[in-house]
């Protein structure tokens, strides 16, 4: 649970999409981590999300989202906590429970630390999430 932030020149590679980066594969001595789901079938998706914030120049509190699936399950994870800025691009990689191909939606949420009514006029200027590979 400590390798990620990946190092400049990549992640490891071990699992479902090794194979698609032989050159990670070459390197020595390094540590590899897997990260899987808490239940059956154990498998997670790799997602990579970039926030950029819109409204609010400075404020605190958290940015998490929330996976929603066919079946009704859902499973929130944190993107971002502290300080947050418009000025910044938040950016994480997720290791998602919920099957991409089964994604119903994906839910924003801003949790406030203090109460501020600037937080109203906070937004994302910009979202994505890339699935696959690295991400």
């Amino acid at each position: 649970g400590i390798c990620f932030p990946c190092p400049q020149e990549g992640c490891p590679m071990m699992g479902h999409y090794a194979d698609r980066f032989p050159e990670k594969l070459k390197r020595v001595d390094q540590k590899y981590f897997l990260n899987t789901a808490a239940d059956e079938p154990f498998a997670t998706w790799r997602q990579k999300v970039f926030i950029k914030l819109s409204g609010v120049k400075k404020t605190r509190g958290d940015i998490n989202l929330v996976y929603h699936d066919t079946q009704g399950n859902s499973k929130e994870y944190e993107v971002a906590s502290g300080d947050l800025s418009q000025d910044d691009v938040y950016t994480e990689y997720l290791d998602v429970e919920i099957n991409p191909k089964n994604t119903t939606k994906i839910e924003f949420l801003w949790n406030k630390a203090i109460f501020s009514l600037l937080w109203a006029r906070l937004g994302a200027e910009t979202v994505n999430i890339i699935h696959g590979a690295d991400g």
